[in-house]
């Protein structure tokens, strides 16, 4: 038992929640942003521009989704090169096999390909063959095996919420835009798990409603400590650098938590917001304004994913595009703002408490 403990940490192989939860998580999403997400913006920016060399560059981005979310997930993992590059194939296979849970997929298969990869690089003289074929096999057969149960699992299993989200908006308003906004805020990825769901629809809406409510929230509240810098990090990056003073004082985390279970229900009831573009954009908030792009993407061209659960294209009308101001920037910045308020005066939020280090 001792050697094998020996061998795993000589192969780096940490069986952990952190490891495969948090770090391959959070790496998936970058790899999902960095090929699907931009792609369906460059390529849905081409179509209504009418520009075929974009919608080309973005269809091209779009089509290596797989390899890149497991390339990622390898480099999370801190796998060996000959294992990394392996991986590609991995991806691909368990992304195709996997349909429309295909993240999911490649997050489950592109772990244990890596892991058995590290398992036996440069043990033998042949690496060269040995490192990719294991890695390879494995991971395509796994792909082969379990990835399509895999996929039907997650779609159905997002299918439920959105389902749920239609039959009781206001109640699943609430509740998917809190916890969705409080995953984007933890470190782990909210983007990450609204894909592998394949969130859309109202549910979508209500996502980037929590979203856009942690990230903004925190922006506006914290803007006497941390100023433009902050407003900026925070509003345009990721509430998660909150993360060490929420640990500090949990109660910082009030105003835009409540914020969020407001704007939920306003988004599903009153806006009818769909998130209807990619799935990942559902968990993205305001970063680089994702969230509200992909609900503008999701008006003028549908995802697959969202087409699949009845979406069409629409024509926005005014209230729509002020719902989406209202929902991601307004009513965020001015609920957290008077939230906060009683909070700081009853002692619950102190100057410096949201300092930003």
């Amino acid at each position: 038992m001792a050697s094998f403990k020996d061998f795993l940490k000589r192969k780096n192989i940490v069986f952990s929640g952190k490891r495969y939860g948090i770090d391959a998580l959070g790496a998936m999403a970058q790899g999902l942003f960095c090929s699907l997400l931009i792609g369906t913006i460059i390529k849905t920016l081409g179509q209504q521009l009418n520009v075929q060399f974009l919608v080309d560059i973005g269809t091209y981005a779009m089509a290596v989704s797989g390899p890149a979310m497991a390339v990622a997930i390898g480099r999370a993992l801190q796998a060996d090169p000959m294992v990394l590059f392996s991986l590609a194939a991995v991806g691909w296979a368990a992304n195709a096999e996997g349909g429309a849970g295909g993240p999911l997929a490649v997050l489950i298969i592109a772990i244990i390909a890596a892991e058995c990869g590290k398992a036996v690089s440069k043990e033998t003289k042949v690496d060269i063959l040995v490192t990719p074929a294991v890695t390879i096999l494995v991971g395509v057969a796994l792909a082969k095996l379990i990835a399509p149960p895999i996929g039907k699992a997650a779609n159905a299993f997002g299918l439920l919420i959105d389902e749920a989200t239609k039959l009781q908006p206001f109640w699943m308003g609430i509740a998917v835009s809190v916890l969705v906004g409080i995953a984007l805020t933890l470190p782990i990825s909210s983007a990450a798990i609204c894909a592998v769901l394949g969130l859309t629809g109202l549910a979508g809406g209500a996502a980037v409603a929590g979203c856009c409510a942690q990230m903004i929230g925190f922006a506006v509240i914290s803007f006497k400590e941390n100023r433009f810098g902050g407003l900026v990090s925070q509003g345009l990056g990721t509430s998660m650098l909150q993360m060490p003073n929420i640990v500090k004082n949990p109660k910082i985390w009030i105003p835009a938590t409540l914020a969020s279970a407001v704007t939920g229900p306003i988004a599903t009831c009153v806006f009818k917001l769909q998130m209807n573009g990619e799935p990942i954009n559902s968990g993205m908030g305001t970063c680089g304004m994702c969230g509200p792009i992909g609900v503008v993407t999701g008006w003028l061209a549908p995802s697959a994913k969202a087409v699949s659960r009845g979406a069409e294209a629409v024509s926005p009308t005014g209230v729509d595009w002020l719902g989406l101001a209202l929902i991601c920037i307004v009513l965020p910045a001015a609920l957290s703002y008077l939230i906060a308020i009683p909070c700081r005066r009853l002692g619950w939020i102190k100057d410096g408490d949201m300092k930003l280090s």
